[in-house]
């Protein structure tokens, strides 16, 4: 994963769906998913607290925010390893990028790589709770 984020939120968008167009069918999509999600940074347990934890998720998910509306940054982990990968492309979309920005960002790239057809409706629910919680964090710091 790069550790220079592009410079917006829509250049991390459409990097991602440059990359899911190399693949040939999801199986290899689903790995490369599971791929990203080990290279999450380590996340600290002492904050796979409740206060942190991402409801309406199947599996464990805990997002915490830090910065300020100026700039704000996520950390986010899953228990499921396809959960980790869509942390990794919700954070390489939304995270280190100013609280205006994230609010404003749709998450296109859901629907643009074929992804919102082939999770489950668990993991949509999941996903789309996560994305509920890291904007209400952002609309928060404005």
């Amino acid at each position: 994963m790069n550790t220079l984020a592009p410079a917006s939120a829509a250049q991390a968008q459409h990097d991602i769906v440059d990359e899911f167009a190399f693949f040939g069918d999801w199986t290899e999509r689903y790995q490369y998913l599971i791929d990203l999600g080990k290279q999450l940074a380590p996340f600290p347990d002492d904050c796979k607290t409740e206060d942190y934890r991402v409801h309406g998720c199947q599996s464990m998910v805990w997002l915490v925010p830090s910065g300020d509306a100026a700039n704000m940054h996520f950390e986010a982990i899953s228990d499921s390893a396809i959960v980790s990968g869509l942390i990794a492309l919700v954070l390489r979309v939304y995270s280190d990028r100013p609280a205006a920005e994230i609010v404003a960002t749709e998450p296109a790239f859901i629907q643009d790589i074929g992804l919102a057809k082939h999770l489950s409706p668990t993991r949509s629910n999941g996903l789309a709770a996560m994305l509920a919680k890291l904007k209400a964090y952002a609309a928060a710091a404005l």
